[in-house]
C-alpha cells in the first residue's frame, strides 16, 4: 500500500476537509463523480461492491492509492472482524414477505433483514465507514475511540475497534443491559458507567463522551452530529436496498428513528439509486417512533409549514434548541431507539420533505404487535428491530396509508438472550 503522509484527519471533527464534504446539516451526500457499480450484488462485501461511492474511496486516490490498495484494505479488515465475530460483512437479504401478517389489504411486506450482519444489527456498517477513514489518514492505532451507546451501537464499535486493534472507552448508563456488558467487556471495551450529575441536563451518557472527545479521543459513535463519516458507511444499506427493490420499488419504506442515522443513511442511498443507479421511482421514506419517546415526530409537527426544502431546514436549523428539546422520560420495549433527542433529526426532515414521506407515533401495543408478527414469520428481531414494522401498523390504524401501497421495512437488531 502506498506510503503516504498523514493529512488532516477528517475523523477529528476539526479539519477544513469535514465542510469540504458536509455542506449540510446530518446530510452526506456521494462525490460528484461517484461511480454507481453496475454489478453490484455479483460482490457480497458491500463496502467493495459500492466502494467507488464512499468517501474514503475518494479520500484514499486523492492521496494516491490504488483501487487494489483499497480492495485489499476492506478485506484486510474484514477478514479480521470475520475473526472477532464470525464472519464479515455481506450483502444482507432482503425480499417480499407474504406470511408477516401485512396490514389489511396488503399481502406482502418487501423485508431487508439485518439481523445477521455484523454484531447483529445494520450499526457496524456506520462504524466500518468510520474504520475506513481512520486506516486512509493512517491514524494511529494508539488514539482511543469513544461511543455513548448501551445497545447495538456499541457492541457494533467494539467489535469492529478490536477487530482493528483499537483501544475504545463505551459510555453506557447505570441501567445498561448486563447481557450487553457482558459482550463489550469480552470485546476488551473500556466501560464508563454515567450517573446523571446534579443539575445536568440530556444524556449523562453523551456528556461524558463528549468530554472525552474534548479530551483527544475520537468520536466514534452513531450520530453524524459527532462524526459525519457515520453515514458514509451506513449509506451502504440504502445503496443495498435500492438494487433489491429495483424493477419492483414500494411506494412506502418505514423506518425506526432513534438517532436518526439509519434513515438518514438509507434515504440518502435510496435517492442516489434513482440519480445514479437502477431505480425508476423512490418510496416514501417514513420515520417511526414509539409514543414513549418521539421527540422527533414533535419537532416535525413544528417544522416551517412553505417554502422550499432548503428553506424549510435552514428555518428548522435556527430553531433546533426550540424544535428538538429532549423527552422526559424515555420508555418502550424498543430500548434501542430511546434516544432522548434525534440527533441527527435534520437530515431525517430532509429525507421525509424530499420523499414526501411522513413522521409516525407507534404505540406500545403495536411495538409488541410488529415484533410478535416478526418472530412468528421467522425473524429473529427485538423490538427495536421490529419497530419500524410497528409504524405500518399505526399507520393502518389511524388510516394514513393509501389502502393499495406496498411497504417495506428493516428488521435490525437480533433478539439476545
Amino acid at each position: 500500500m502506498n506510503s503516504t503522509p498523514q493529512l488532516a484527519c477528517v475523523c477529528d471533527l476539526v479539519g477544513e476537509s469535514v465542510s469540504n464534504v458536509q455542506p449540510l446539516v446530518s446530510w452526506l451526500a456521494t462525490p460528484d463523480d461517484g461511480i454507481w457499480p453496475t454489478h453490484a450484488l455479483e460482490e457480497p462485501n458491500p463496502f467493495i461492491a459500492y466502494r467507488k461511492m464512499l468517501w474514503s474511496w475518494h479520500r484514499a486516490m486523492g492521496i494516491g492509492w490504488s483501487d487494489d490498495d483499497f480492495i485489499h484494505l476492506v478485506r484486510n479488515l474484514d477478514t479480521a472482524i470475520g475473526a472477532v465475530d464470525g464472519h464479515g460483512f455481506v450483502r444482507t437479504p432482503a425480499s417480499w414477505v407474504t406470511g408477516l401478517g401485512t396490514p389489511v389489504p396488503a399481502t406482502r411486506v418487501f423485508v431487508k433483514d439485518e439481523t445477521d450482519n455484523v454484531s447483529g444489527s445494520h450499526k457496524a456498517r456506520h462504524l466500518m465507514g468510520q474504520l475506513l477513514h481512520l486506516a486512509v489518514d493512517a491514524v494511529s492505532n494508539d488514539r482511543r475511540l469513544a461511543i455513548a451507546s448501551c445497545g447495538n451501537a456499541a457492541l457494533g464499535a467494539a467489535t469492529v475497534a478490536r477487530a482493528a486493534g483499537r483501544p475504545i472507552d463505551v459510555f453506557i448508563p447505570t441501567w445498561a443491559d448486563s447481557t450487553v456488558v457482558g459482550v463489550l467487556t469480552d470485546l476488551d471495551a473500556t466501560i464508563h458507567v454515567c450517573e446523571r450529575r446534579p443539575g445536568e441536563v440530556g444524556d449523562p451518557c453523551m456528556l461524558r463522551f463528549r468530554e472525552a472527545v474534548h479530551e483527544g479521543s475520537l468520536a466514534f459513535g452513531v450520530q453524524s452530529t459527532e462524526n459525519p463519516w457515520t453515514l458514509d458507511g451506513g449509506r451502504t444499506i440504502g445503496w443495498e436496498l435500492a438494487d433489491q427493490i429495483a424493477g419492483d420499488e414500494p411506494d412506502l419504506v418505514f423506518i425506526q428513528v432513534g438517532g436518526g442515522a439509519l434513515l438518514t443513511s438509507t434515504a440518502i442511498g435510496l435517492l442516489e439509486g434513482l440519480d445514479r443507479g437502477p431505480l425508476v421511482s423512490v418510496p416514501q421514506v417514513w420515520a417511526v417512533q414509539a409514543e414513549g419517546c418521539a421527540p422527533f415526530d414533535r419537532a416535525w409537527s413544528g417544522l416551517k409549514p412553505g417554502g422550499s426544502i432548503d428553506e424549510r431546514i435552514a428555518d428548522a436549523a435556527e430553531r433546533s434548541d426550540v424544535l428538538m428539546q429532549p423527552w422526559k422520560d424515555p420508555i418502550s420495549a424498543a430500548t434501542g431507539i430511546l434516544d432522548d433527542v434525534t440527533y441527527d433529526w435534520l437530515g431525517v426532515a430532509r429525507a421525509l420533505l424530499t420523499t414526501g414521506g411522513e413522521s409516525i407515533v407507534a404505540s406500545e401495543g403495536e411495538i409488541v404487535e410488529a415484533n410478535q408478527r416478526a418472530r412468528k414469520a421467522g425473524f429473529d428481531v427485538d423490538h427495536t428491530g421490529s419497530a419500524g414494522y410497528a409504524g405500518a401498523l399505526a399507520a393502518q390504524r389511524t388510516g394514513r396509508m393509501p389502502p393499495t401501497a406496498e411497504l417495506a421495512v428493516i428488521m435490525t437488531g437480533v433478539l439476545r438472550s
